[in-house]
């Protein structure tokens, strides 16, 4: 995993989805992927970079429901802030559903889940979150929407790394998240899923170049951002 948010969701029919694509950002370039599906959580340029996938995909920006082949998507409407988007506007938190599993991803989510969005949402088998805070959720908020979601397995994303150089030191770093938690930690280069091995953990995604590279082809999580002229960040 790279510190933040892109990641390739592969079915094992395979089926890809490309979330919230991006160019580059300081030591961090988005290789060739040509998806079958593109998911924006909202519309900041180190998200909504769409024009970096290849061939004909499904689009998907809006909360409602898509269907494409083996891949059922409903979006969730919530928040880059706290303050209902005054701040930072909109963000859509993502539910996919395939290989009969439950995968999640909270896009730059800003705040906790309300009871209703709790029960919206229902039971996540894969959790991937925002933990370094300052324009998401911080690590003790992500551990609660953790709790509110009972995640079998969690990705942490949006983190400081030392790839980021001096941007990343407004971020705190994963090991406050991983602390806190309090969770089994695992560390993989690329991750496979299925229902039979779905237990109670934290997954480490790879941070390097060389590693996200390497891992690109399939697996269940990889990330970047990246910034263009005076397009807003976060």
């Amino acid at each position: 995993m790279v510190w933040t948010f892109c990641l390739l969701l592969t079915s094992e029919r395979g089926t890809r989805i490309l979330i919230d694509p991006y160019y580059r950002f300081i030591r961090y370039r988005m290789p060739s992927v040509e998806p079958d599906i593109v998911a924006v959580t909202h519309n900041h340029f180190d998200h909504n970079k769409i024009q970096a996938a290849t061939g004909d995909y499904l689009l998907v920006n809006e909360p409602k429901e898509y269907i494409r082949e083996d891949v059922r998507i409903r979006g969730f409407k919530t928040f880059h802030d706290k303050l209902n988007g005054e701040k930072r506007g909109p963000n859509i938190l993502y539910r996919f559903q395939m290989d009969d599993l439950t995968i999640c991803h909270c896009g730059d989510l800003g705040h906790l889940l309300s009871e209703e969005q709790v029960n919206e949402i229902g039971k996540v088998d894969v959790l991937i979150i925002p933990v370094g805070g300052t324009v998401t959720i911080n690590a003790l908020e992500a551990t609660q929407v953790m709790r509110q979601l009972k995640s079998t397995i969690t990705i942490p994303m949006h983190y400081r790394t030392k790839s980021l150089s001096v941007v990343g030191l407004m971020f705190s770093k994963v090991d406050k998240f991983l602390q806190i938690s309090g969770k089994r930690t695992t560390e993989v280069k690329t991750l496979d899923i299925s229902k039979k091995i779905c237990r109670n953990m934290l997954v480490s995604l790879p941070c390097s170049m060389n590693e996200y590279k390497a891992a690109m082809s399939k697996k269940c999580c990889d990330l970047i951002r990246d910034p263009v002229n005076n397009e807003r960040a976060g």
